[in-house]
Order: structure tokens, then C-alpha cells, then sequence
């Protein structure tokens, strides 16, 4: 059973504890990975991309571009830095692009 508070306490607070308690960070950093790929890239690379999976600290690109996965692949660390601190924290330190 869930403890209780009687003290009086956020909204942010209370769903912070609910996340950390039945451990659902990693779920939710795959969403915002995600969510922050789409809103970093801009809809260009958006229309090529078909997938995004965050595997421990990988991310894995899927493009339907040659061409862009190559251009992108230069600048891989930037992407990289670009999407760890539009998140926060630092979730991602590999990027393959496929």
C-alpha cells in the first residue's frame, strides 16, 4: 500500500515520487528522446527519419536518406550535446545513425 502524506505537497513533486518509486525514468527518457529528436531536427529531417530507439545510453537513428545519414554523421558530438541538454540530463553518449 502506498504511503500518505499528510503534509501538503506539488503536483510536480507528487508525480516525481510516483516516477521514481515504480521506476519509470528509463521509459519515459525513450519518449522524450524522441520527442526532443523531432523538435531539434525540424520537420527536414523529421520526413526522413522512421525511427527512434533509445537503447541504454545508444541512440538509434533510422533514416530513409544516404544522402542525409552521411551529412548528419559529421556531426555526430554535436547532435549528441544538442540532445543531452534539451533533456537535462545526460542520457545519450552514442548516436548511430542507420
Amino acid at each position: 500500500m502506498a504511503k500518505r502524506n499528510n503534509e501538503h505537497i506539488s503536483i510536480f513533486d507528487a508525480l516525481k515520487e510516483f516516477v521514481e518509486t515504480n521506476k519509470l525514468e528509463k521509459g519515459l527518457d525513450k519518449v522524450n528522446v524522441a520527442d526532443a529528436w523531432a523538435k531539434l531536427m525540424g520537420n527536414g529531417v523529421n520526413n526522413y527519419t522512421s525511427s527512434v530507439n533509445l537503447e541504454r545510453d545508444t541512440l538509434y537513428i533510422q533514416l530513409n536518406s544516404s544522402v542525409l545519414r552521411e551529412e548528419l554523421s559529421y556531426g555526430k558530438a554535436k547532435i549528441i550535446t544538442m540532445l543531452n541538454e534539451e533533456l537535462g540530463k545526460e542520457i545519450i553518449k552514442k548516436l548511430v545513425l542507420r
